[in-house]
């Protein structure tokens, strides 16, 4: 079993984006934005999808890179819709177009890797069984919460409660979320507040992030640094972004460290709308710039 840096679990996305002034389709979903990341650093990365046959040039793609992708074919693929109200990119509202179906256990079972991301987009995607299954690997276990309490209603995804948050997150070593997801699951705005709430179910890095940077509180310290973006074009992927930047930098640096990578990487990725395509040594040089 060959084992991998990072391995990436969560759907492929099919993504329709309506902005005010346009309306653009493009691939989408977590692992999608993340495994950029991580290939640009230079890392092995491996991916555990499920989609349609009819889009498997994405897998295709992303083998050309060296990645290793674990696609289990589905009658659909999942499909979502963003919409952008405003030029406030920070406000959207996510339509669930088609659904994948969930993983399960079996889907896991082949792969080895120093760290896993579960980044699903909707609950049900990844049931408790499948991470419980991650788990009792010899692994370093991170979850984005937004697939958890992100809930289908009428085609709508909208954010509640998640009943099982205790059980699962008492799995999880890094938890990843944003400002408003961390409010949902904590009740509490303050930012360093809810990082404490959520660290109290378990994780011991807990990654927030917010419209002017990236909060990390690990091992009971906060470690802040803010996003330089000359121009706002892409916005769609950041918390991915962001937070495969920071598990990829944490495989050899401590959280401080982490946390200016993933701030600097993700400025430079919501420059340009896709994936993170830039090089490793502009993120070196923002660095010395700005950090």
């Amino acid at each position: 079993m060959r084992e991998f840096d990072i391995a990436f679990l969560g759907h492929y996305t099919k993504d329709t984006i309506v902005l005010p002034h346009e309306t653009k389709t493009g691939r989408g979903g977590a692992f999608y934005y993340g495994v950029h990341v991580v290939v640009k650093m230079g890392l092995k990365a491996a991916v555990i999808t499920r989609l349609a046959e009819e889009d498997f040039e994405v897998v295709k793609d992303l083998s050309r890179l060296g990645v290793e992708v674990f696609a289990t074919p589905t009658a659909q693929s999942t499909s979502l819709k963003l919409v952008y109200p405003t030029q406030n990119l920070d406000h959207r509202t996510v339509h669930n177009v088609s659904f994948a179906g969930p993983f399960t256990p079996a889907e896991v079972a082949p792969v080895q890797a120093h760290t896993f991301h579960i980044g699903a987009s909707v609950r049900g995607e990844v049931p408790p069984e499948v991470i419980e299954a991650l788990a009792q690997k010899d692994a370093m276990i991170s979850l984005d919460v937004q697939g958890f309490i992100r809930v289908n209603r009428g085609g709508k995804l909208v954010h509640e409660d998640w009943p099982q948050t205790a059980q699962v997150l008492e799995l999880v070593d890094v938890l990843k979320a944003d400002a408003v997801e961390a409010e949902v699951l904590t009740g509490r705005s303050d930012l360093r507040e809810a990082a404490r709430a959520l660290a109290e179910f378990g994780p011991r890095e807990v990654v927030l992030t917010h419209g002017k940077g990236v909060l990390v509180y690990a091992d009971g310290r906060f470690y802040a640094a803010p996003f330089w973006t000359r121009e706002m074009r892409g916005r769609t992927g950041r918390g991915d972004t962001c937070i495969a930047a920071y598990l990829g930098k944490r495989l050899t640096a401590s959280p401080a460290e982490a946390t200016i990578w993933a701030a600097a990487l993700t400025s430079l990725k919501m420059e340009a709308e896709g994936p993170f395509s830039r090089e490793i040594d502009e993120v070196e040089e923002s660095i010395k710039e700005r950090y």
